[in-house]
């Protein structure tokens, strides 16, 4: 044991030379690694109450498992949260489909979709006694078509600019109202009509249908809206579906929506993309009432640039290290084996060397003795030694002295060995000429 462990010592001791090359090797690694993903965001979300809100309430607590700190920031609707999202206020923001298009194309090519979270149906609630047919109707009723800057007031625009009718036609009996605002006075009887976006299970729109003395009716021409407005989708909502009791509505109907879709900023870590929609597929595993189970997130629309890691997830799901491994220590891993591999490119060379380098290492603490050897015996066939070779015989015994001292390890003993029966066969050799010329000298005298 004693043996094996000084053989280890030796081999150590032979091969120092690489701990600062792989030192130096492993630094760069350190030093050129990208530095790990923020595991904080901020998000626009609509005002408190909406659905937006409340989908990002539940994000927020599924990230929270993962570490990852989602700041909510509130806004007065879709088109604000876009440009919350443009000046870099935010990283995330919901959006509803379409109104990317309302931007510059440089600003939008800044944009990146991570998907649609769920659809988004259009609302139209009447007082009970107003009649309905198209929304050329709406024009002699007292409307909300949704505040400034909201998701909402920028669908209906969209449906009334495709009947024709712009913004400067507008009757002075509608208004700039949404949410709680427009529910109340609806419900008061304020108005006769008002226009709501949001998921079927959003408290407010569940307020409404189990109110008695309201209507939700169906929008025609469906058809032809989507022919114009492609970024809007059809919904079916059958009979009761928003509210059993009151049966509301009454009757199957049609309506329109966009698509509430995640879009992320330039400020936004791509690296974060897989952790945001796998919290996102969480939270919507179980479906709406209009929306099946499994269908959300989906990709997002065509209008905005897709990252490679939304792609990557929508066609492969998660990364492979991410599926086993918490997100903090999978990413970790992650940009350390990308550059690991070029680091063990550059070591297999070199550790494949270290076997030559230790064996020619080891054989040159023999072979330098050598050295005094070959001297000698070059001397001996030129004649030039000196007359008395004492000097050098005890040179050579000092020598044979040191070379006990010499430690190698036990693979190589043999070798040390043969330079012990050369180095005395030297000696003898040189003891044997002495006393040659010691018997020359007495025979002359």
């Amino acid at each position: 044991m004693r043996r094996i462990l000084r053989d280890l010592k030796i081999m150590l001791l032979t091969n120092l030379w690489i701990v600062p090359v792989v030192a130096a090797l492993v630094g760069a690694l350190f030093y050129f690694v990208a530095p790990p993903p923020p595991m904080h965001a901020r998000m626009a979300t609509g005002a408190a109450g909406g659905g937006y809100h409340a989908f990002a309430e539940k994000l927020k607590a599924e990230l929270a498992k993962q570490g990852f700190t989602l700041e909510l920031v509130e806004s007065k609707g879709s088109q604000d949260n876009l440009n919350k999202l443009t000046n870099g206020e935010v990283e995330l923001a919901l959006v509803q489909s379409g109104q990317e298009l309302s931007i510059e194309p440089a600003a939008r090519g800044k944009l990146n979709g991570l998907g649609v979270m769920y659809r988004e149906p259009l609302w139209l609630f009447l007082g009970k006694n107003a009649t309905f047919d198209r929304l050329a109707d709406l024009m002699k009723m007292r409307v909300a078509i949704g505040v400034e800057d909201s998701g909402t007031q920028a669908v209906t625009a969209a449906l009334f600019a495709a009947n024709r009718i712009e913004p400067a036609q507008y009757p002075q009996t509608w208004q700039a109202l949404g949410g709680g605002k427009a529910a109340d006075a609806l419900i008061a009887g304020e108005l006769d009509a008002a226009f709501f976006v949001g998921p079927a299970e959003n408290p407010l729109v569940q307020r409404l249908a189990a109110d008695p003395n309201l209507q939700l009716v169906s929008l025609r021409r469906t058809s032809a809206y989507l022919a114009r407005l492609p970024y809007l989708s059809q919904l079916q909502v059958g009979e009761g579906m928003l509210d059993m009791a009151q049966n509301t509505p009454d009757h199957d109907i049609v309506t329109l929506g966009p698509m509430a879709t995640l879009v992320s900023g330039e400020n936004f870590h791509p690296s974060l993309t897989a952790l945001i929609l796998e919290a996102a597929k969480t939270v919507l595993k179980n479906g709406s009432l209009l929306d099946p189970a499994g269908n959300y997130p989906a990709p997002p629309p065509l209008s905005l640039h897709t990252l490679d890691e939304a792609d990557y997830y929508y066609k492969k799901g998660l990364p492979i290290l991410q599926r086993y491994l918490p997100f903090r220590i999978a990413s970790l891993a992650d940009r350390y084996i990308i550059l690991a591999i070029p680091l063990l490119v550059l070591l297999f060379p070199l550790f494949k060397a270290i076997g030559p380098i230790y064996q020619w290492r080891i054989r040159a603490r023999i072979y330098r003795w050598y050295k005094h050897l070959r001297e000698i015996d070059q001397q001996l066939y030129k004649g030039k030694l000196p007359t008395d070779l004492s000097a050098e015989i005890a040179r050579l015994e000092g020598l044979e002295d040191e070379l006990a001292r010499v430690e190698v390890p036990l693979s190589y003993s043999n070798e040390l060995y043969e330079l012990h029966m050369h180095l005395r066969y030297m000696i003898e050799r040189l003891q044997a000429l002495q006393r040659r010329r010691a018997t020359s000298t007495e025979v002359v005298g």
